[in-house]
């Protein structure tokens, strides 16, 4: 999301300067900051107490940056969008000088609220969905910018082949009931990603492979996008609140309909027209949906995408956000 956000706004003619870590797509049209590295001494890491390694190094690389910001931010930008995960940004909002948003793309997370609570007003903040808004709604408001994907790269196909499940493989992802769903409804399925999990995929995925079940390993986006366009149906299994649900918008891009459960944000990016949904964790009701969403007119389900996922749609909300903050900036000067 960050990487489609960065590209558009600078082909929009905006100055961007992008904070990421090393391996970052370099290649992008923007000014790219890399994180200062740091190993903590020997001794420091004695202390019985020491938090691991990759926790001190990035502590250490948004430290940097947020001090950074606060000697130069004012002279060099004009808004800071924060998309990481990590407190000090929200923390250190205040000392940077220039008006922040946040985008929450996580259930509420306790340092995060930590940093909320002592300094509310120290940043705005969006939220990829309503229904995350409402989580993080006790600590603190936010608007909703639907997340947005290039429609260029995911386009319509005429389907007609099987059943697709895409994402991570592992335990709240669920592949294993799309597996259990599909094989009840007679419909072959092709299951993509990485195997986080290896104890996951070995006792609860390999043994229901076969009998038109199969894993085509961890493709790339040309690779899935391609398979997506043959796809009868994409089935959607979370086993948590999603905030958001981006292999939904993935498929319907496609024109490929949606089966999956009634959880999270996942009604929310479906709608009325771009699947249908189950109950969540009823495999039978489950098997149901794939063939009736197999069944839906896939111009219609790429229109909602249209209507509803673009990443024109989402960078004109950005925007439009960016500018809210600026004029609110000048007014309070």
């Amino acid at each position: 999301m960050t990487h489609v956000l960065a590209g558009e706004l600078a082909a929009r003619g905006h100055d961007v300067t992008l904070f990421a870590g090393p391996g970052t797509d370099v290649d992008l049209p923007v000014r790219l900051l890399v994180p200062a590295g740091f190993e903590p001494s020997a001794a420091a890491l004695a202390d019985r107490n020491a938090p691991s390694a990759g926790w001190v190094a990035e502590h250490h690389a948004y430290l940097g940056l947020m001090l950074d910001l606060a000697r130069t931010g004012a002279a060099e930008y004009d808004v800071v969008h924060n998309n990481s995960l990590h407190h000090l940004p929200v923390a250190m909002a205040s000392a940077v000088g220039v008006p922040m948003l946040t985008t929450l793309h996580t259930p509420p997370l306790p340092l995060v609220e930590s940093a909320i609570s002592l300094d509310p007003l120290g940043s705005t903040f969006a939220a990829v969905s309503a229904f995350t808004a409402e989580a993080w709604a006790h600590a603190v408001p936010a608007g909703v910018v639907h997340n947005g994907i290039d429609l260029t790269r995911w386009y319509a196909g005429d389907g007609g082949g099987p059943a697709v499940w895409s994402g991570r493989l592992v335990p709240e992802k669920a592949p294993h009931a799309a597996m259990d769903a599909c094989r009840r409804a007679g419909v072959p399925l092709v299951l993509v990603g990485p195997a986080h999990d290896r104890d996951y995929f070995r006792t609860e995925l390999e043994p229901r492979l076969g009998d038109g079940i199969e894993y085509a390993g961890h493709l790339n986006h040309a690779e899935l996008g391609q398979l997506l366009r043959r796809a009868s149906v994409a089935v959607v299994t979370p086993a948590w609140d999603e905030p958001y649900g981006l292999v939904a918008s993935e498929a319907m891009a496609c024109g490929t309909p949606v089966a999956g459960y009634v959880r999270g944000a996942l009604p929310e990016v479906v709608g009325a027209l771009g699947g249908v949904l189950a109950p969540a964790d009823d495999v039978d009701a489950l098997a149901a949906a794939v063939l009736a969403a197999a069944r839906l007119d896939r111009r219609a389900v790429r229109a909602h995408a249209e209507a509803t996922c673009s990443l024109t749609r989402m960078v004109d909300d950005y925007e439009r956000c960016y500018h809210e903050l600026l004029e609110l900036d000048d007014e309070a000067a």
